[in-house]
């Protein structure tokens, strides 16, 4: 599967703990990443600099889906069931 175009999902729905040119901390769930461009694509995208969890996603239809918002539903639910008990989730609450 070909990345959607004006999606984005993947630098909004997901948490980064690795730094990212311009977020040296990475980015929290639901936050957009500095890197996404107003198309929704990746200012960075070939550059050597893309963290390397960002290099090494890739667009599969089990996690895009149809739809930007089916993507960001089911990567929101892969973060919340992956995220620690005692870290916060991307809603600001805490489990």
């Amino acid at each position: 599967m070909q990345c959607r175009s004006n999606c984005g999902a993947c630098c909004i729905a997901p948490s980064i703990t690795s730094p990212i040119p311009g977020m040296p901390n990475g980015k929290l769930a639901g936050e957009h990443c500095i890197q996404l461009l107003s198309d929704f694509s990746c200012a960075i995208f070939k550059d050597p600099s893309r963290p390397k969890v960002c290099k090494d996603f890739m667009a599969e239809k089990y996690i895009c889906n149809n739809s930007k918002e089916e993507a960001i539903t089911i990567l929101n639910h892969l973060e919340d069931f992956t995220r620690p008990l005692n870290a916060s989730s991307h809603t600001g609450t805490h489990s």
